[in-house]
C-alpha cells in the first residue's frame, strides 16, 4: 500500500488516478483525486511560468541607473546641457591662442592679426612673427627659391636657426605643436633630432589641426609648457602665402 503513495514518474491519467484512489482509501471523489493528484505529482515537474511578451527579461533591471528626464512639462529635459560639462569653463582663454586661420596668416585671440604671409611661433603667452622659409634660403644655396620648406624627400626640413628663439627661453616648453601648412607631412630626422636635442617634444599635424591642438593643450596645461610653429594654411611651396589675402578664413 506504501508503494501506491510514493511520487510517481509520469503524470497519471484521470482513470489511474481514481483507480488508485479506491485501492487506497476504498472511495473515491472528485476533490479527493485533485489532493491525490497534487501529493503525487513528480517533485521535478514544476509548473510552467508565462510571462506577458514585453521585449524585456522578467526581473531585470535597465542597464542605466540614472533616472531619465522627459521634457513632458514637468521641468526636465531629454538633451544633456554639455556646457555643464565643460571642465574648461572656467579656465581664461591665454591672449596668444589662434581665433582665425588665414590663408595669408592668423589673428589671435587679444585681436593681433598677421596678414603678410608671415607664419607664427607661440611660445610662453608671447607671439612672434615667423618666416623660416628664410633661414632655410639662407643655409641654402643663392639659386634656391627662397619660399621653401620641403626637401627632396618631401619631409618638412628647416635649419636648427629657425627655432633659436627656443634657446632663449628657461625653463623651455615641454611640447612644440607644429603646423606644416594646409596638409600634414612628415618631418625630417634632421628636424626631429635638433628638437629632440632641446629636450622638448614634437607634434607634427597640418596647420589648421595644429591651431586647434595648441589651442587645447594651452589651456589644459598652460602658456609654459606647450609652444606652436605654424605656417599659413594658403602656402604653397615655391610660392609661399602670398600677402593680404584673406579669402580664406578658418576659425579655430
Amino acid at each position: 500500500m506504501a508503494s501506491f503513495l510514493r511520487p510517481a514518474r509520469a503524470a497519471h491519467a484521470p482513470e489511474t488516478l481514481n483507480c488508485l484512489f479506491k485501492q487506497t482509501t476504498g472511495h473515491a471523489s472528485p476533490r479527493r483525486i485533485e489532493r491525490f493528484a497534487t501529493q503525487t505529482r513528480p517533485r521535478c515537474a514544476r509548473p510552467a511560468q508565462h510571462y506577458p511578451v514585453t521585449g524585456r527579461i522578467p526581473f531585470a533591471s535597465s542597464f542605466h541607473t540614472s533616472r531619465r528626464l522627459r521634457n513632458d512639462g514637468s521641468g526636465g529635459s531629454s538633451r544633456t546641457d554639455l556646457g555643464a560639462l565643460d571642465v574648461l569653463a572656467n579656465t581664461p582663454v591665454p591672449s596668444n591662442s589662434i581665433d582665425i586661420c588665414m590663408a595669408s596668416g592668423f589673428q589671435l585671440n587679444n585681436g593681433a592679426r598677421i596678414t603678410d604671409g608671415s607664419g607664427v611661433f607661440l611660445v610662453s603667452g608671447e607671439a612672434f612673427r615667423w618666416r623660416p622659409w628664410e633661414a632655410a634660403a639662407s643655409a641654402s644655396s643663392a639659386t634656391a627659391s627662397p619660399y621653401r620648406l620641403l626637401n627632396k624627400k618631401g619631409q618638412y626640413d628647416i635649419p636648427a636657426a629657425a627655432l633659436n628663439v627656443l634657446a632663449h627661453l628657461w625653463p623651455l616648453p615641454d611640447l612644440l605643436v607644429l603646423g606644416v601648412g594646409p596638409e600634414n607631412r612628415p618631418i625630417s630626422p634632421e628636424l626631429r633630432r635638433a628638437i629632440s636635442a632641446l629636450g622638448i617634444r614634437v607634434e607634427v599635424l597640418d596647420t589648421r589641426n595644429a591651431a586647434a591642438q595648441f589651442n587645447l593643450l594651452v589651456r589644459e596645461r598652460g602658456v609654459e609648457d606647450v609652444a606652436a610653429a605654424l605656417v599659413p594654411i594658403g602656402w604653397v611651396e615655391g610660392q609661399g602665402a602670398g600677402e593680404g589675402d584673406e579669402a580664406s578664413v578658418t576659425h579655430e
